[in-house]
């Protein structure tokens, strides 16, 4: 969690509207919404005082109500879904590769900023294709904003990999970039990518097996 939304949350769990809090850190209330939608939401002393009203308890009801209504519907989802098994993930893996892999060169790489997506994806790599860390590789894309040694500890946690299987990091630079993924990605993006390390079966061959895997899928759907 970065600096700004860490903030967003203490405020939040003191009691504080969208309102205030987007007045006190500069942050849009479309943005806090989206962070707090499954928080519920209590307000403090200050907030009653500066607004009392109906409308107010009725968004606050209202909010709490969502929350509620989220948590019972995804409840069930996980009910409905039940146990992931081994075919399962690697049906997930193939369509998360069909999203995010790269296919036009002959080396098995997928890139996303999403924590778990990167957890499944190593997953999927150790648990389906059968590598162990010394084949995986992290390479980071950050902006000049994002702090390089924060960031490497991040995906160090998330992924579980030494640092000797980082790469050098890139960093994007261009002036003429727009400044939206510079609010939207704290720990920038992240490529997996398999090396060999001396065996065959994990270089080109592993690339060429999971697209025979994904031609399989389409063939098939």
């Amino acid at each position: 969690m970065n600096e700004r939304r860490e903030r967003a949350n203490k405020l939040r769990g003191q009691g504080y509207s969208y309102n205030m809090s987007s007045e006190k850190l500069n942050i849009s209330k479309s943005t806090l919404s989206c962070w707090f939608k499954e928080t519920p939401f209590t307000p403090n002393e200050q907030v009653v005082e500066r607004i009392k009203n109906g409308p107010f308890k009725s968004g606050q009801i209202k909010h709490n109500q969502r929350v509620k209504d989220i948590e019972k519907i995804k409840l069930f989802a996980e009910k409905e879904l039940g146990t992931i098994a081994k075919r399962d993930l690697w049906m997930i893996g193939i369509g998360l590769y069909i999203g995010e892999g790269s296919k036009s060169f002959e080396t098995a790489q997928i890139s996303n900023s999403d924590a778990n997506t990167i957890k499944l994806t190593i997953k999927w790599f150790k648990d389906i294709c059968g590598l162990k860390d010394d084949h995986i590789t992290l390479t980071m894309h950050l902006y000049p904003d994002n702090n390089e040694k924060e960031c490497a500890d991040y995906w160090r946690k998330i992924t579980g990999l030494p640092l000797k299987q980082f790469r050098k990091t890139q960093i994007d630079k261009r002036a003429d970039k727009s400044n939206y993924k510079k609010r939207k990605l704290p720990h920038g993006t992240v490529r997996l990518s398999i090396i060999s390390n001396g065996n065959p079966n994990f270089g080109v061959n592993l690339h060429r097996k999971i697209m025979g895997w994904i031609e399989s899928v389409f063939k098939q759907v």
